[in-house]
């Protein structure tokens, strides 16, 4: 018995509940986080002031794991290295202070209102532990820190994706796409598309070797599409690869067809080889067109044209952009991440790994 044709719709509509059952699992995690962050800033506050005000060496942190494992042997998280974290945790902040939701409102009835904290008592107990060890160490600049936070609680990220982030400088990244938003997009709307959308995209997943096919790299991307999404960013519904529209008895095929949840609209991407070209923008304005006429529900916001490309000149890709009327941005993607040049310097050689090995050139 043949199953019956869903909705168009009924795709973005199964991402967007499991996205929701998604979501609400983390909270449930975070919230069971906050009580254990809280507790390992009270214990590393508790040590800081002894060792300064007692005079406490740093000897009394392996005796007192040593004791509480002794003590409560069935008691995790207190090893000799983690109480140093803790130690650790609470002089990176200092300033917290942890209060009920209600106490805090009715402390600060009446009073003159106190500039917003760069790190609040709730931003960082909703931080999984181990995603503050990976923060504290690898993020030294207070700002650039506050958005790696409010990302993985944005976006759900698990430590390793956080990493992964980390690494690819994903803070420098973001609301880089060359765009005509500000003028085709409401000011609210333009300012949260920009921000959704980066420059460079990352697909270092690829396996891809110069020279390759615009089809090679699209098939590449969809199966690994999880990586792919991951890459986009949070939000990016899978709708279609060449997606199939009719215009004036002709046919045409999207290359990557996106619905995006949060910003309530359809995303179309194409992919380019090489360098972009003005007509590019000419052919994704009339792609964006037809998805506004055939698929767009009243609901929706206007659909919002990616190209994606090798390289591209900002001058250019300004000026083809000022002529066309839907919103339309342009990035760049690359295949292979570059090393820092600080990094790269230290590489050896060819000559210095022969020479290495006891060998020299053949």
């Amino acid at each position: 018995m043949n199953q019956p044709v869903p909705p168009s719709h009924y795709p973005a509509l199964l991402a967007d509940i499991k996205q929701r059952i998604g979501q609400a699992q983390t909270r449930a995690m975070l919230a069971v986080n906050a009580e254990l962050i809280r507790l390992y800033w009270e214990i590393g506050q508790m040590l800081d002031a002894r060792q300064k005000l007692k005079g406490w060496g740093a000897a009394v942190i392996p005796r007192l794991a040593r004791d509480i494992r002794n003590e409560l042997p069935e008691v995790k998280g207190f090893s000799e290295r983690n109480i140093k974290r803790m130690l650790a945790f609470y002089r990176e902040y200092p300033a917290l202070q942890f209060v009920p939701q209600a106490v805090a409102q009715i402390e600060s009835a009446g009073k003159v209102p106190q500039p917003v904290a760069l790190f609040p008592a709730e931003l960082l107990a909703s931080i999984p532990w181990g995603h503050h060890l990976l923060l504290m160490e690898k993020i030294k600049d207070a700002a650039t820190r506050r958005w790696y936070m409010q990302a993985t609680l944005a976006q759900g990220w698990s430590r390793s994706v956080l990493q992964m982030q980390i690494e690819t400088s994903a803070h420098a990244r973001q609301g880089k796409t060359t765009s005509n938003f500000a003028l085709r997009l409401p000011p609210p709307q333009s300012d949260l598309v920009q921000q959704t959308l980066k420059d460079p995209y990352l697909f270092d997943f690829l396996t891809l070797e110069e020279p390759f096919h615009e089809r090679e790299l699209e098939t590449g991307l969809i199966r690994h599409l999880e990586k792919f999404l991951l890459e986009l960013g949070q939000g990016f519904a899978f709708v279609g690869r060449q997606y199939h529209v009719a215009v004036g008895e002709q046919d045409f095929y999207i290359d990557l067809l996106f619905y995006h949840l949060r910003l309530r609209c359809y995303i179309v991407i194409e992919l380019k080889r090489g360098a972009f070209k003005p007509e590019y923008a000419g052919k994704m304005n009339f792609y964006c067109s037809v998805v506004d006429d055939v698929l767009r529900h009243t609901q929706d916001a206007p659909t919002i044209g990616l190209i994606l490309c090798q390289q591209q000149n900002e001058v250019i890709a300004e000026y083809a952009l000022r002529g066309v009327d839907k919103p339309i941005g342009i990035s760049t993607f690359e295949l292979t991440r570059a090393l820092p040049a600080e990094l790269a310097s230290k590489l050896p050689s060819i000559e210095q790994i022969e020479q290495e090995l006891g060998g020299g050139p053949v």
